[in-house]
């Protein structure tokens, strides 16, 4: 198995980019396109554990609007053969100071492109 792939690398960070500028703008459309549509998809978040799309869907629907920027930190894109990459990066939000956030995404490639099919989300104290 090749360990990160240039080309998977690229393909997964521009997905992850992606998703980043939908999750800033709350573009829920884009956000529920880059997660796996099937039933064993989980996000676990800061106060919530979603088990499959539709779970996920309702609460991308409910979330608020608002203060979403955000500045990422220490992101890492590893890459496990050409199908599979993990994404992990910290956040600080503006409106959350002396939190860190941590998050975890599994991307795996799909017939329609690189999806999320499991992701984590917390914060802790800086």
């Amino acid at each position: 198995m090749e360990i990160n792939a240039p080309d998977v690398v690229a393909e997964v960070s521009a997905a992850f980019a992606r998703y980043e500028a939908a999750l800033i703008s709350n573009d829920v459309a884009v956000l529920d396109e880059l997660f796996w549509a099937g039933p064993h998809t989980i996000r676990y978040g800061i106060a919530e554990n979603l088990y499959g799309p539709k779970e996920i869907a309702a609460f991308r629907a409910g979330r608020p609007s608002v203060g979403l920027d955000r500045v990422l930190s220490r992101t890492q894109i590893t890459a496990y053969g050409p199908d599979m990459a993990i994404a992990a990066t910290l956040f600080h939000r503006p409106n959350a100071p002396g939190k860190t956030g941590r998050q975890m995404q599994t991307w795996t490639r799909m017939p329609e492109g690189w999806r999320v099919v499991a992701a984590h989300v917390s914060l802790i104290d800086s």
